[in-house]
């Protein structure tokens, strides 16, 4: 009878934090993940203030210039620029099986612009998507997968989509000059033949390398095969694919005609197609090769240097430095929300 009331006797003892109660070491814990948190909640914000003082010259010259600019052509250029984050979700969610929120993966990839500015090649969005998707509960290699196969179609409908231009339009002879000649080609050539016996060396030699990298691919081969036995994910992937260059050249397109360009539609499409796919690859934060090349094939095709260089400022003040502010914000928020 007097040995009931010991067990009774244990248990407040170790609720109020006895030598075996875990509580002392809880609030330790937590401590390093909330200062985790904050930091990566602030990140976003102070990267992009720093970007903007770093690059105040480039900013001021473009918010002058589109400050007298027709602002019925930069309100459409907007819609344009805001159909691209559309596309590109479609285009998530075409290469991933697994059904996703639209509300949060249209959120995510207004975010992942922000974040573009940070890294180079479209890595800063791609990974992003990749912290949205594993949270969404999507294996790691599904995950990836579904990654690579954004980047692989998104090129090809590029591709597709300057073809088709080039041989609609008669103006494709003046990007002759623009073409690098074998001096540039050769070295080029070289590089991406020696990153590819490279690769090839590690994966065969490496064997802890080769496991992964094989079951990437196998899971990115069964995804493609399910993705592609759905209609409706063939035209999210592919639809999303070839819209997503023409509503970019499309807001390119309007700011030209705002700041008085002078060139018709289908020049404009062609200039930013052949720029983005010469130079798409360079790895150079915020896309400055791709601008480089815009202002000299604009001017390929006739354009005046001055009126073609505020043309793409314009264009990178429209659709990525006013984003860039709000996109950092709801990145923040979808950090702390626990979204990414």
């Amino acid at each position: 009878m007097t040995s009931c009331p010991a067990p009774l006797a244990h248990g407040p003892e170790t609720s109020a934090g006895g030598p075996g109660s875990p509580d002392p070491v809880r609030p330790a814990a937590r401590v390093p993940g909330r200062t985790v948190r904050l930091v990566l909640c602030l990140a976003p914000l102070l990267l992009a203030a720093g970007w903007a003082v770093a690059n105040r010259p480039v900013v001021y010259e473009g918010v002058r210039r589109l400050v007298a600019a027709d602002p019925g052509w930069l309100l459409a250029g907007a819609g344009f620029t805001c159909l691209t984050w559309v596309a590109a979700s479609c285009v998530r969610q075409g290469a991933l099986p697994d059904p996703l929120p639209p509300r949060l993966l249209l959120a995510s990839q207004f975010a992942a612009g922000a974040a573009n500015h940070v890294l180079p090649g479209g890595l800063g969005a791609h990974a992003v998507t990749l912290r949205f998707l594993r949270r969404q509960g999507v294996p790691l290699e599904r995950a990836t997968a579904s990654i690579g196969l954004y980047s692989l179609v998104k090129s090809a409908a590029k591709t597709a989509v300057l073809l088709v231009f080039l041989a609609a339009s008669p103006t494709w002879r003046r990007l002759g000059d623009l073409i690098p000649d074998g001096r540039l080609l050769v070295p080029l050539a070289a590089v991406v033949g020696g990153t590819l016996a490279v690769a090839g060396v590690l994966l065969t030699v490496v064997r802890p390398l080769r496991r992964p990298v094989a079951g990437l691919l196998r899971s990115a081969l069964a995804d493609a095969r399910v993705v592609h036995t759905r209609p409706c994910r063939v035209l999210a992937l592919w639809g999303g694919a070839v819209a997503m260059p023409l509503v970019q050249a499309g807001g390119l397109a309007c700011v030209g005609a705002s700041l008085g360009l002078g060139l018709p539609w289908q020049q404009v499409v062609l200039a930013y197609l052949a720029a983005g796919t010469a130079v798409g690859a360079v790895p150079a934060p915020g896309g400055f090769a791709v601008d480089a090349a815009l202002v000299w094939t604009l001017v390929a095709f006739g354009s005046s240097p001055a009126v073609a260089t505020a043309t793409v400022i314009g264009y990178r003040v429209l659709t990525d430095w006013v984003p860039l502010v709000p996109g950092a914000l709801v990145l923040s928020g979808l950090i702390r929300a626990g979204v990414l």
